[in-house]
C-alpha cells in the first residue's frame, strides 16, 4: 500500500493516501552516488577508510541509499576512519551497552519505556503526584492496541477530539487498565520523585505527541515498534542530556536514523552525534533561545552579500529573522521531501567534513566514552570538505566558524531576494513567499548557492 515517486522513493515508501508530499528530485547516477560497490572497495583490509575520496563522491551525487545508514555514522563522526574493523566493532558493542544501560535506568523510572507503547498525554503533575485521569491510564496501559492509534491518519491533528475520547472510553468500559493504575497509585504517591526525575516524567507524553505527528506519511511509521522506537530514544536522551533534555524539533531530526539504522542503539548513537553540533539550536534560558546565535549570524550574512535584502527586511520588521527559525531548527525538513532531505543533509556534512571530527569533543555531552580521548593528530587540509577547506584558507582566526546551514538558509534568501523585495509589504509576506519553496528547492544548487555565498561573505569579512 505504498506510492513509488520513482527508484530513491522506493526505500522510503509513501502511504497511498498522502497525495500532496513533495516528489524527490534526487536520483541514484551512476559514476556520480556514492554505491555499496565503491564504498566497500574504500576500506582497506585492517578497516582503514580513505574518506577524502568518499566525500568527493558524496558532494557529487549523495549516498545510495542502502549504505546511508553506515555512511552517515563516519560523516557525523561516529567512527574514526583511521580505526579498524576490529576497533570500530569493540567501540559499537560498548556503545550498545552503554545505551542499554541508560535505557535500563529509565525503565526503572517508568515501565513504559521500551514496553512497545507510547504516551501522548501527562502521567503526572508537575508537583511528581501521579494523574489517575482514565484517558491518560489507557494510552499509557493499552496504547498499542488501539485501532485508531496505529493506523492514525496523517492529518489525525485536524480529527474531532471528541469522538477520539468517546472511543477511548468505551474501550475503558470493556478493558479497565487496574494494572498501569495501581503500579502508579503503589510506587509514585508513597515515594517523592526528584525535581529532575519528575522534569523527564514532564516531557514523556510530550515526547509521544511530536512522535506521532513525526514522518506520518511514511509506511514505515505505520508501524507501532517503530513509533516506539523513536519515542524510546528521544526519552533516553532527554534523561541523559539534563541541561537540553526535550525539545520539539528533536523527533525531525532522530526520525532518519530510525530508518536507516536497524539496531536502536546505533540509531541512538547517530542522532547523540548529530546533537552534539546541534544542541546549543535547542539550549533555552528565560530571556534567549539557542538558535538566535545562528539568527544572528544569519543577518550579519545576508547585510554583508544582500544589504539591499538586510534593509528592506528590517523595515518590515523582520531584522531579528525568526522567519528563518524553522529551517535552522530542523534543517530543513519542512523545505524538502524525506529524500531529498537525507542528500542535503549528507551533502552539508560531506562539505563541512572535519577529520578530527571524532576527536573535537573533549568533553562529551553524555558519559565517558572509552575512545573519546584527544589524539595529537596533524590535520590534512585534502582530507576536509570542500566547505572546511574554505574556512582553514579563509576563515577568521580566534573564531568560531559558522555551520554551512546558516549559508543554506542565505542562499535561500539570496534566491528569493528579488520577489521578497518586490512582493514583501509584512512579516506575513516573507512567511508565505518561504513557505512556498517547499518542495520547490534543488539541494544540490541549494548548496552549491551556500559555498559561493560562504566564500563571498569570507572574503568580504576579511576586508573589514
Amino acid at each position: 500500500m505504498w506510492r513509488d515517486n520513482g527508484v530513491t522513493d522506493s526505500f522510503y515508501a509513501i502511504r497511498s493516501e498522502c497525495t500532496d508530499v513533495p516528489k524527490t528530485r534526487f536520483k541514484i547516477r551512476a559514476g556520480k552516488t556514492l554505491s555499496a560497490r565503491r564504498w566497500n572497495a574504500a576500506f582497506t583490509q585492517e578497516g582503514y577508510l580513505d574518506m577524502a575520496k568518499m566525500l568527493n563522491r558524496i558532494q557529487r551525487g549523495g549516498i545510495h541509499p542502502s549504505i546511508r545508514g553506515e555512511v552517515w555514522e563516519f560523516l557525523l563522526g561516529c567512527f574514526d576512519p583511521k580505526s579498524t574493523f576490529e576497533e570500530r566493532d569493540h567501540l559499537r558493542q560498548h556503545r550498545r551497552a552503554q545505551y542499554a544501560r541508560w535505557k535500563a535506568e529509565c525503565q526503572e523510572m517508568d515501565s513504559l519505556i521500551g514496553s512497545g507503547r507510547i504516551i501522548t498525554a501527562p502521567i503526572i503533575t508537575e508537583d511528581g503526584d501521579p494523574i489517575q485521569d482514565p484517558l491518560v491510564l489507557l494510552e499509557a496501559n493499552v496504547g498499542k492496541d488501539l485501532p485508531f492509534q496505529e493506523n492514525d491518519s496523517p492529518n489525525s491533528d485536524a480529527e474531532d477530539n471528541k469522538t477520539r475520547a468517546n472511543t477511548l472510553f468505551d474501550y475503558l468500559s470493556k478493558n479497565p487498565p487496574t494494572s498501569v493504575l495501581d503500579q502508579r497509585k503503589g510506587s509514585a504517591s508513597t515515594v517523592p520523585l526528584d525535581k529532575k526525575v519528575i522534569q523527564w516524567k514532564l516531557t514523556l507524553h510530550q515526547i509521544g505527541l511530536d512522535v506521532v505527528r513525526t514522518d506520518r506519511t511514511l509506511v514505515f511509521y505505520e508501524k507501532q515498534e517503530n513509533l516506539s522506537k523513536l519515542w524510546d530514544i528521544l526519552a533516553v536522551y532527554a534523561w541523559i542530556d539534563k541541561d537540553v533534555g526535550y525539545c520539539q524539533g528533536m523527533s525531525d531530526l532522530c526520525s532518519p536514523m530510525i530508518i536507516l539504522l536497524d539496531d536502536e542503539a546505533d540509531a541512538f548513537w547517530c542522532f547523540e552525534r548529530l546533537m552534539r553540533r546541534l544542541r546549543g539550536n535547542f539550549r533555552c534560558t528565560e530571556s534567549s533561545v539557542g538558535v538566535e546565535t545562528q539568527l544572528h549570524n544569519l543577518a550579519s550574512i545576508t547585510q554583508v552579500i544582500d544589504p539591499k535584502l538586510h534593509q528592506h527586511l528590517e523595515t518590515l520588521g523582520g531584522g531579528d529573522y525568526l522567519f528563518a527559525f524553522r529551517m535552522l531548527m530542523v534543517l530543513f525538513r519542512r523545505e524538502f521531501s524525506f529524500g531529498d532531505s537525507l542528500y542535503l543533509w549528507e551533502m552539508m556534512w560531506a562539505l563541512e567534513y572535519d577529520p578530527e571530527i571524532f576527536f573535537l569533543y573533549e568533553e562529551p555531552v553524555l558519559g565517558n566514552e572509552k575512545n573519546n580521548e584527544v589524539h595529537a593528530r596533524l590535520k590534512s587540509i585534502s582530507q576536509c570538505g570542500k566547505f572546511e577547506r574554505e574556512n582553514m584558507r579563509n576563515g577568521p582566526k580566534n573564531q568560531e566558524n559558522l555551520p554551512i546551514s546558516v549559508f543554506l538558509v542565505a542562499s535561500v534568501l539570496k534566491a528569493k531576494s528579488s520577489k521578497l523585495l518586490h512582493e514583501a509589504r509584512g512579516i506575513d509576506d516573507v512567511v508565505k513567499i518561504l513557505n512556498d519553496i517547499t518542495g520547490n528547492l534543488d539541494a544540490k544548487k541549494a548548496c552549491s548557492g551556500a559555498m559561493k555565498i560562504h566564500k563571498k561573505y569570507l572574503k568580504k569579512a576579511k576586508k573589514t
